[in-house]
Parts: structure tokens; sequence; C-alpha cells
């Protein structure tokens, strides 16, 4: 018997190395992944069918460490749903980390400064964000669109320019409120104060900015067509600005002619004086800025010049000259 015990410790003795070395790889080693793979884990999902998916997938060497480890560090409750990939090498402790902070994979959305409410709409809906006709329902619908703390008859201008990074399979309603939300969070006191200062509520500042986004691409123009604007404002001269009559024709074919500044809409800023109804774009950042901080100027006028920008002037006179200016030199192209 004495014997038999002897021997029993002797081979616990030397089997207790070889157990703290497999407990050591499977738990401290990370395990190479032969190739990117993608573990989907639905909302409601047991930890132990995550530790033995992630077995089966490869990420781990052992479904049993994954889940004693989660278990002691008191973190099996907290595994959050998605679609994660993993493609590094990573030890347990790691990849519960992963799951844990819900480092899911991540799609991109990029909405382009100047796109309209249905330009972007096409987008969301080409690159699998949504069914193109309910992304259309929700933009008008007034009771959405009140949710958002939103006074307007549409979204046209309150869907933040930006490239987005999200989890796939948000929905169309989430969507929407990310990216409204977004703007949000770019208005911030100082510029809220420098609307109010103006007497601009949000809705007339994004109907600003946007007609500034359509206006010119260059950042540094931006505060001065700004400025323009807000001198023809203050002496209630039409604006007499294209992109707003462009916005008001429909199925404008990309010919602005006499008869579209003479025929009047909603959106006809030759015809009619003030802002138009609403934004004719989502403006983006520097425009919205813009748009409550405009330059001190006296320029009631400005028309594109030769090097892609635009050419101010103070009188009718001036820009007359200017205007001349500009048609001899696309003459001469």
């Amino acid at each position: 018997m004495r014997k038999y015990t002897l021997w029993l410790a002797t081979i616990a003795i030397l089997a207790a190395p070889v157990a703290a070395l497999i407990v050591y790889i499977q738990i401290s080693v990370p395990q190479k992944i032969a190739a990117p793979v993608q573990v989907e884990i639905k909302p409601g999902t047991g930890l132990s069918k995550v530790a033995s998916d992630l077995e089966v997938a490869g990420v781990v060497r052992s479904a049993l460490a994954v889940k004693l480890l989660a278990y002691w560090q008191q973190q099996d409750g907290q595994i959050q749903a998605g679609n994660y990939r993993f493609s590094d090498p990573a030890t347990p402790g790691e990849i519960i980390n992963r799951l844990v902070q819900g480092d899911v994979e991540k799609v991109s959305l990029t909405i382009p400064e100047g796109f309209t409410l249905q330009q972007i709409i096409a987008r969301l809906a080409a690159e699998g964000f949504g069914e193109q006709s309910k992304l259309l329902t929700l933009v008008y619908d007034a009771e959405f669109i009140k949710s958002l703390g939103i006074a307007a008859g549409s979204l046209e201008g309150y869907l933040f320019p930006e490239t987005y990074l999200f989890a796939p399979g948000i929905d169309e309603k989430s969507l929407l409120q990310m990216m409204v939300t977004q703007l949000r969070s770019h208005i911030g006191d100082n510029l809220q104060q420098q609307a109010d200062k103006l007497g601009l509520t949000l809705h007339q500042w994004l109907t600003l900015a946007s007609i500034i986004e359509k206006e010119t691409g260059i950042v540094a123009e931006m505060p001065v067509i700004s400025s323009v604007f807000h001198n023809r404002l203050k002496r209630k001269i039409p604006l007499q600005t294209d992109p707003t009559v462009i916005y008001g024709i429909k199925d404008f074919d990309g010919n602005l002619t006499r008869k579209h500044l003479r025929t009047p809409t909603p959106y006809n800023t030759y015809t009619n004086r003030g802002l138009p109804p609403g934004p004719i774009a989502s403006p983006g950042l520097e425009a919205i800025k813009a748009a409550v901080n405009p330059a001190e100027t006296k320029y009631l006028y400005f028309v594109a010049a030769g090097d892609g920008g635009h050419q101010f002037s103070k009188t009718l006179k001036e820009h007359n000259a200017a205007v001349k200016e500009y048609l001899a030199w696309r003459r001469s192209r």
C-alpha cells in the first residue's frame, strides 16, 4: 500500500509541471489564426455556446479555458452580441476582453458635404444600409422628425456629412438618428451663441450653411460668401443664388436658363427675398461655422473667377465688370 501511495505521489509530482504547461499554453499563449474568420454572437447567446464557436472557428485552443477564465474574471455575463472578426493571434483573455468591450466588426459609410437628402438616401440604399422606400418614408415622417427634436418638414440638411464607422445590421431609424446626433455634437455652445446673436433659428442657420456649401468648396471663401448673404439679408436684397433655384426645379437637367431664374418657386431666391424654406443640402462643419461667423465686409455680389474661386464686389458696377471678365475668360478657353 505504501509503495502504491509513493507511486501515485511520484506520478502527481511528475504530472504537475506538464499540467501547468498545458494550462499556460491554453491561457497565456496566443492562438495563431490561419486566415481571418468571423464569429457571430447573437443576442442572448450563453458563454458555453460562445466558447464552443470560438474553438470551432480556430480562434482559441480550448472552449473550456475560455469559460473558466471568463468565470474567474466574472465576465461571463458581460459578453456583447455582434459580428466579430478575428485575424491576429490573441490569448483567451484578450479575446474575452474584445467580447466584453463589444469590439465588433465595423462597416464604413461616407456622406460627402453638399449631398442632398435624395443623394444621401440613394447612397445608403446602394451600400446596403436599409431599404430605400423605408428611408424615404422616415426622412419625411412628421412623428419621427419631431422625435429627433427637429422643427422641419424633412431631414434635409440635418444628416451630417461624415465618414461613419458602426456595427453592421443597424436599422434605418438608428442610422438616421446617429447622423442627426452627429450634427448636434458639432453645434457647441459657442456656435449656438453666435446663431442666437444673429437671430437665426437652427433651421435658418442650416439653410444658410447649405447655400454656402453649394456655392463654394473653398473653405477660406466660406466666411466671405457668408458675409455677402448676411449683407443682402440685412438690406432685404434677394439672395439671387443659383443653387437654391436649381434645388427648386423638378428633374433639373443641368442647364440653368433665364426662364428658370424668372419662374417662381419657393426656392427661387431671385423672385423671393430672404432665405428659402429650408436647407438645400447637408452642409459640412466649415460651412456651418461660416454661416454664423461671416467675415466683416461690405460685399454684396460675387461671381466665379477663372482660378476656381470667386471675385467679390461692393457695387453693381464692379460686379458687372467682374461678370464680363469671367465671361471673357470662358470664351477664351
